[in-house]
């Protein structure tokens, strides 16, 4: 597999160390993973790039491992090697593998009935477990986020009686058309990925991230039905928010007839009650996912009253045969997702389980600070609780053009490939290694230490 390392250089970065690393790591990686390379050559013969979703391929620079199985931590692959896992896939698994409180939940929810296209008493207390948890009084499920969002796009449009979408560039909410964009050189949205519909691109305003003044003027036109924003971007490296930028962005959103959405599919892992709770936050509509089912595929979001009231009476089956919003699915609110999220509540993202996870995250970033100041490097280390990671700017970035100047791909592939060699599954790389509900302090350790080792070879 090659490695693109015509990305500019990094201070205080061995370019050339990094090069011969990267492909030294990754061909031990490769030699030590005989069984899975067999199962990837055996794949491509029923799967495109011998995998079931082209990520498990995009996301690495090294050919994929097979995933066997796991306990606490730690997950382990077809060839006997264990990871303590800090990419949680992608923050779809934080709490762990092996005998879990939502895996004993799903069990039984499936010996009951996986589905009947019915209500269940326990959707019920999943929605009031939540509206205590987050403020929001109304509820609704999908199967993912993604799924989520798109609802509530059709929810606000109908509301408001306008067509367009504001997200800030660097944000993630999900592969759908609306927000798969960038801002052009004349700053109207272009798509990042292929295969997307132009119509649906048209009405998409892709703003910079912390900046008031770009929201006041995209919505000055009066043709925003709706403002999306992460309460702090996780897809782009860390990016938090200026004091009073989301408070005065639903303000102005509100002010202007739109609807203000907070996603918090990542940032759900990082605070009890999400962000919103955290930072006090106020929204028309708060959107929830993975996180949430602990690998179970999800989605829900949650509502005022207003918004709630309206869904009720333009829903499918309501206003008529093809007349209503478009929202549900077959599979939505199924007994297997609503058990695992409210075992995910109930017994393991408890206010306790959020302090632990937060002072481990401390204890990671500042380990991070620590390797930083000893290598002279003008770096800084990323933290919000319990997430972490390597900023590779003296300065934090305030939005999404400076966080891709933060970020390296062939510094993250090499470390990858360097960590999992010695035991750990970092982060991938648009993101940071995130500590989970089942670490301990042994497992930061172990980071920290790799990380030093891998330091000293590219410095």
């Amino acid at each position: 597999m090659s490695h693109d390392l015509t990305t500019s250089a990094i201070p205080g970065l061995n370019m050339a160390r990094l090069a011969a690393l990267l492909q030294s790591e990754t061909a031990q990686f490769h030699a030590m993973r005989p069984r899975s390379a067999a199962l990837l050559a055996r794949a491509a013969k029923v799967m495109p790039d011998g995998v079931p979703m082209a990520w498990m391929t995009g996301l690495y620079d090294h050919a994929p491992p097979f995933f066997t199985g796991g306990k606490g931590s730690r997950l382990t692959d077809a060839d006997g090697h264990s990871y303590i896992d800090f990419n949680l896939a992608d923050l779809s698994n934080t709490v762990g593998y092996g005998d879990t409180a939502p895996a004993r939940a799903v069990a039984r929810a499936a010996m009951t009935g996986p589905q009947a296209l019915l209500p269940t008493e326990p959707s019920i207390t999943l929605a009031e477990r939540l509206a205590e948890r987050t403020g929001m009084p109304f509820w609704q499920h999908t199967i993912s986020a993604s799924s989520a969002n798109i609802e509530v796009f059709r929810i606000a449009r109908v509301l408001t009686a306008k067509p367009k979408v504001v997200m800030f560039g660097g944000g993630y909410h999900g592969h759908i058309d609306q927000t798969m964009v960038a801002a052009g050189a004349d700053g109207r949205a272009e798509p990042y990925s292929l295969g997307l519909a132009p119509s649906l691109i048209r009405d998409t305003l892709p703003l910079p991230f912390n900046d008031l003044e770009a929201l006041r003027g995209a919505l000055a036109a009066g043709d925003v039905a709706v403002v999306i924003a992460e309460p702090a971007m996780t897809n782009c490296g860390l990016v938090l928010p200026d004091p009073g930028f989301l408070a005065e962005s639903c303000r102005l959103s509100r002010a202007a007839g739109a609807l203000f959405v907070l996603d918090e599919t990542h940032t759900w892992q990082m605070a009890y009650g999400g962000l919103k709770r955290q930072m006090q936050l106020d929204c028309d509509v708060v959107v929830l996912g993975k996180g949430l089912g602990s690998g179970i595929a999800l989605g829900l979001y949650g509502m005022t009253a207003p918004v709630a009231e309206f869904l009720a009476a333009h829903h499918d089956g309501v206003a008529g045969a093809g007349m209503g919003i478009a929202t549900g699915g077959t599979l939505y609110g199924n007994p297997l997702a609503t058990a695992a999220a409210l075992a995910m509540l109930d017994e393991v993202q408890t206010e306790a389980a959020y302090d632990r996870i937060a002072k481990l995250g401390t204890r990671l970033s500042d380990g991070i600070d620590a390797l930083i100041l000893s290598h002279d490097l003008p770096w800084r280390a990323f933290r919000y609780g319990p997430r972490s990671g390597f900023c590779l700017t003296p300065d934090f970035p305030r939005g999404g053009t400076e966080a891709a100047a933060s970020t390296h791909r062939p510094f993250a592939a090499a470390r990858r490939a360097f960590m999992a060699n010695r035991g750990i599954w970092d982060a991938i790389y648009s993101a940071g290694p995130q500590v989970g509900f089942a670490h301990d302090e042994a497992d930061m350790d172990r980071y920290l230490a790799v990380a030093a080792d891998f330091l000293d070879q590219v410095t």
